[in-house]
């Protein structure tokens, strides 16, 4: 993103994203089109060069099918990139791993998550100093921690308020660049439905608790009222990168202890720069804190009822789903059905910090809104914008020696890349983003109605989404947990 250069400290100052990066190996073409193209070709020239005539169209196959899955696309895919997606959804068909049931009865390992698909590897590992709840994977390396943040509407502050809180948010993700040993930072929004805990919370501080008709009823009905309305629960997920830790882990004592304790370092850090941003974090959550939320994930109804009831549900050990079913583009869970949209496109126009308001405050609408940012080391991110620096020149004279002219949208990306470089020289971090929005609704049709107005709130958003076919169960796991899972 980058900022006007002109501003006050009264005035919302807009900004502009980067466009996606559509980067190949040579013209726009990448490394699996080259090599289609690359054996349609040999199929040709062989063939012209044996004789021609008769042969070339023996060999037609060959060629007009490179052709299709180069230049033919299929939802803003080419269709050699379906392949691969494709080829693994069959897989998983073959083998039954679209669905999952758990099994009651087969104990699991002691300090095992029970989730489905490559989750079941995750554990858990609680913290004896801060009493956090840290989530070990022990195949990605990382070791991951949740804390719940609160936060006044962004909305209905003045303009130089917001402007204040966008810049110190910058600085919060500034100080995640700056360490080197952060995996991934990711911001989790939810929509879930007020259970009235709040009400009774109310009733039980300043109620009169005299025994009378009227206050045994009131009584009553708050503990019989069901969910009214929707809440928003905004927490954040700090991932520690622990190869990129090694050395720090080894000092401090080496094994998940040490890997804590040098979380612990970055969660102090982060902590502070959360306060420093005005935004207030409510602790770290706890391995049970964090056991509801994976339930009311997968179990949406149970929500209300493990809100009101205390200490129910608190256990990560029973904290997955009874039954998932993964199709195409839906996933159903045992008491709903979701859908995950991918923000394939940020605006392109130059916006404001609000611009997601729409998807933001959609009403009657159950949501996650996953923002996953990924930092880059400062010597990463260099060799990152001088390789895609070089790209783009190599494939302006590639352009001007067989006479294609360059578009704007090509030039467009040549001016982003600049201007990343000059950030990075003033010394702002580089992080890469992926938007990720988890519907979720009781029944296929009510899902389907949900998707359709998240969508419309995205075009108002300035942005284009996207429904991920095949990748439902990995992207459900990205967008609705707060475990910092990427995609």
């Amino acid at each position: 993103m980058s900022r006007t250069d002109t501003t006050t400290g009264a005035e919302l100052v807009p900004v502009k994203f980067s466009r996606l990066t559509r980067r190949g190996l040579i013209l726009g073409l990448s490394l699996s089109q080259v090599i289609a193209l690359g054996i349609g070709g040999a199929s040709l020239v062989g063939a012209l060069y044996a004789g021609g005539g008769i042969l070339v169209l023996y060999s037609a196959p060959i060629w007009l099918l490179a052709i299709t899955l180069v230049w033919v696309r299929i939802g803003g895919r080419a269709l050699i990139e379906w392949l691969p997606i494709c080829s693994w959804w069959l897989w998983r068909t073959t083998g039954g791993q679209l669905l999952y049931r758990r099994r009651i009865v087969a104990p699991r390992p002691a300090g095992t998550l029970a989730l489905p698909g490559d989750m079941a590897r995750l554990r858990e590992y609680a913290d004896p100093e801060t009493g956090a709840g840290m989530i070990h994977d022990p195949t990605g390396n990382t070791l991951t921690v949740v804390v719940r943040v609160t936060h006044p509407a962004f909305v209905l502050l003045d303009p130089s308020e917001q402007n204040r809180r966008v810049t110190a948010w910058g600085r919060v993700l500034a100080t995640i660049c700056r360490s080197g040993r952060i995996s991934a930072l990711q911001v989790l929004e939810r929509t879930l439905p007020d259970s009235g805990q709040g009400l009774a919370e109310w009733w039980a501080e300043h109620g009169t608790h005299d025994g009378s008709w009227a206050s045994t009823t009131y009584a009553e009905l708050i503990e019989r009222a069901g969910p009214a309305g929707e809440r928003h629960a905004t927490t954040l997920s700090l991932s520690l990168d622990m190869r990129a830790a090694a050395r720090q882990i080894r000092t401090a004592g080496g094994g998940l202890k040490g890997a804590a304790n040098v979380l612990r370092q970055e969660m102090a850090t982060l902590l502070a720069a959360l306060r420093a941003a005005d935004l207030t974090p409510s602790g770290w959550l706890t391995t049970g804190e964090i056991a509801v939320m994976l339930r009311t994930a997968y179990d949406p109804a149970i929500g209300p009822t493990l809100e009101r009831h205390g200490q129910l549900g608190q256990d990560l050990a029973t904290a997955g789903p009874v039954a998932v079913t993964e199709t195409w583009g839906r996933l159903r869970t045992d008491s709903g059905h979701h859908a995950v949209l991918w923000i394939s496109e940020w605006p392109r126009s130059m916006v404001y910090p609000g611009f997601l308001a729409p998807v933001a405050l959609s009403t009657g609408i159950q949501r996650s809104i996953s923002l996953i940012c990924t930092p880059l080391r400062t010597d990463q991110a260099v060799r990152d914008i001088r390789k895609r620096k070089v790209e783009h020149i190599s494939d302006q004279a590639q352009r001007r020696r067989i006479g294609q002219i360059q578009d704007a949208s090509q030039t467009a990306e040549y001016e982003d890349v600049l201007r990343q470089e000059a950030d990075l020289t003033a010394g702002h971090g580089v992080l890469r983003y992926t938007g990720l929005i988890a519907v979720t609704a009781p029944t296929v049709e009510e899902l389907d109605t949900a998707v359709a107005a998240i969508e419309q709130a995205a075009i108002q958003a300035s942005c284009e989404t996207r429904l991920l076919a095949g990748q439902q169960a990995v992207a459900f796991t990205a967008a609705a947990l707060p475990l910092a899972r990427r995609i």
